[in-house]
């Protein structure tokens, strides 16, 4: 048995791409999208008359609702390659306005209905601030489900959970690079491998805290830098994994021994953690790494959606 193969034993693996003719060969359950993955896509010859069509059909129309057909084509050709769920990213530039956000994702899930797309095969990916988890809380009550992307701090977590969302996505790599940063030349890259990466770290707690409290929020590792962070954290619920790292483990047949636990985890002293408003913003200010990152990855997720939008109407 391979370790993709071992990993899958324990947790559903969702493969983090928007190039849908690379899904056949792994075989995952679900898949993510985000305006960065798609804007790699769209620039591939392969799918350029997919990019043309799409724009020709619907020329005429607002370039958001433009942008909202791409991706929710895209999203409909991943689905006819998997048996779950795709999630597809509400425009970043809306991230800390919460009905903005609420009537996009409105949308998305509108046009898909339109194609005949299930309501629970869809996830709406959202930044994790505090709008967007408010915005979040709201869609789960109308039966549209999320995903909490550009997640980086407990804060985070807690406050996904609260908002009883569906799925959290932590990034484990962009966490891993500002603490790397952070060393410079004193980073030791063997003593913070595995499970001691400070990625790693993060998701164990968010996980363990989840299941000792039975937060019902599904917990999907994300951003992946090496197979060893993955490897780290096989047993967590979900991992999304880039095509590269999915290869990777594909060929290895090392053994792959589950990391987490989450019976274990309901066992454990935990204290109970919750934030309103203000303690939510107090708690992700104190936290100069998610600060950053997160207001980084929603500027360079806003940039790619530019982008996308300059493709479209030179197509």
């Amino acid at each position: 048995m391979n370790q993709l193969d071992a990993l899958k034993q324990w947790t559903t693996v969702v493969a983090d791409t928007g190039d849908f003719h690379q899904l056949a060969q792994f075989q995952p359950r679900d898949a993510t999208t985000n305006p960065s993955l798609i804007l790699k896509a769209v620039q591939k010859p392969e799918y350029a008359p997919l990019l043309q069509a799409t724009v020709a059909r619907y020329r005429g129309q607002a370039l958001d609702a433009v942008i909202d057909r791409l991706l929710v084509r895209f999203g409909c050709e991943i689905l006819a390659q998997i048996p779950g769920r795709v999630s597809t990213e509400v425009d970043a530039r809306l991230s800390f306005d919460t009905a903005a956000t609420v009537a996009r994702a409105e949308r998305l899930i509108e046009l898909y209905q339109g194609e005949g797309v299930h309501i629970d095969r869809v996830l709406i990916k959202i930044a994790a601030t505090w709008e967007g988890i408010e915005a979040a809380r709201k869609l789960e009550s109308k039966g549209i489900h999320t995903n909490l992307t550009l997640l980086f701090s407990f804060a985070q977590a807690v406050a996904c959970g609260q908002a009883k969302v569906q799925l959290i996505s932590p990034f484990v790599g962009r966490i891993y690079d500002w603490y790397k940063k952070q060393a410079g030349s004193g980073w030791d890259e063997a003593a913070m491998a595995g499970a001691n990466d400070p990625g790693v770290r993060s998701v164990r707690k968010i996980f363990e805290f989840y299941k000792h409290f039975g937060v019902a929020t599904e917990v999907m590792g994300a951003s992946f830098r090496n197979v060893g962070q993955i490897q780290a954290l096989a047993g967590c619920d979900l991992l999304t994994i880039a095509p590269e790292l999915l290869a990777q483990l594909a060929n290895n047949d090392a053994p792959l021994p589950c990391a987490l636990d989450a019976e274990a985890a309901r066992h454990q002293a935990q204290p109970f953690v919750q934030y309103d408003e203000a303690g939510f913003r107090y708690a992700l200010n104190e936290d100069a790494m998610a600060t950053e990152k997160l207001a980084e990855g929603i500027r360079a997720f806003a940039a790619d959606a530019l982008k996308l939008e300059q493709l479209v109407l030179a197509a």
